[in-house]
């Protein structure tokens, strides 16, 4: 039987959230230079978000591009929002056969222009589509997300328009780049690290985590079918006991 075979559809993580590392790592390993891993980890994101969206998993977020990926080298920033752009256009005509519909979360102003332009027409394009929701991690830092809705929340509290008692982890959550998204079920980090990296630090307090030794560059589909077998495999109680959830 194969591996997507023993998936029980039932118990699917409605959200996985993905860091993919290992790009660097990659190329160094085949003696090419950084910019090489970067372009074969989109051959990745392609088989893993057809995977992902041929069981029916809801929401795949992927951690593209992190605010303190801002202090690289300029060359290899530069080529990371060339090859985000022709990706985009690259893989538009794809994810609307695929039903896919992309959006993105973190500080996009940051980003360049053109880099930016053609995001939103492609999260413009695919808005009607109903089926998996991919969501690009961009100049994102959870860290700066959760101060971002302290701030909201707290301009709404200064201008009369809501009471400070009023605010629970629902409302805070809901002011969150993610807000009206379930929160990731099962995170998955590439590249044998383990470590979170500032990556939806309020949403995973209760995912699954999953490490794997296995270079993004080398992960598909096979590799995420596996995760979920995993994921599958454990029991998740919520601070309760394993016989109050069974």
């Amino acid at each position: 039987m194969s591996l997507k075979d023993q998936i029980d559809l039932q118990r699917l993580p409605r959200h996985i959230a993905v860091i993919m590392d290992g790009n660097g790592r990659w190329a160094k390993g085949k003696g090419k230079l950084r910019v090489f891993g970067h372009h074969n980890g989109v051959l990745s994101v392609r088989d893993v978000v057809e995977g992902a969206g041929e069981l029916g998993v809801e929401y795949l977020t992927l951690y593209t591009f992190s605010a303190e990926n801002w202090n690289r080298p300029t060359f290899e920033v530069n080529a990371i929002m060339e090859l985000l752009i022709s990706t985009i256009n690259k893989e538009i005509n794809k994810l609307m056969a695929n039903n896919v519909r992309l959006n993105a979360i973190g500080d996009l102003n940051l980003l360049p222009a053109k880099c930016h332009k053609e995001l939103d027409n492609a999260i413009s394009r695919t808005a009607a589509n109903t089926g998996l929701v991919l969501t690009l991690a961009l100049s994102y830092s959870s860290r700066r997300e959760i101060v971002h809705s302290a701030k909201a929340l707290a301009l709404k509290v200064q201008n009369g328009e809501l009471n400070p008692a009023d605010i629970d982890e629902q409302l805070f959550e809901d002011n969150l780049y993610t807000g009206g998204m379930p929160n990731p079920e099962l995170l998955i980090r590439t590249s044998g690290e383990y470590r979170i990296s500032n990556y939806l630090l309020w949403q995973i307090a209760y995912a699954e985590l999953y490490f794997t030794a296995k270079l993004w560059p080398d992960f598909r589909r096979e590799d995420l079918y596996e995760a979920i077998l995993d994921y599958q495999k454990r029991e998740r109680r919520f601070g309760m006991t394993s016989e109050q959830v069974n």
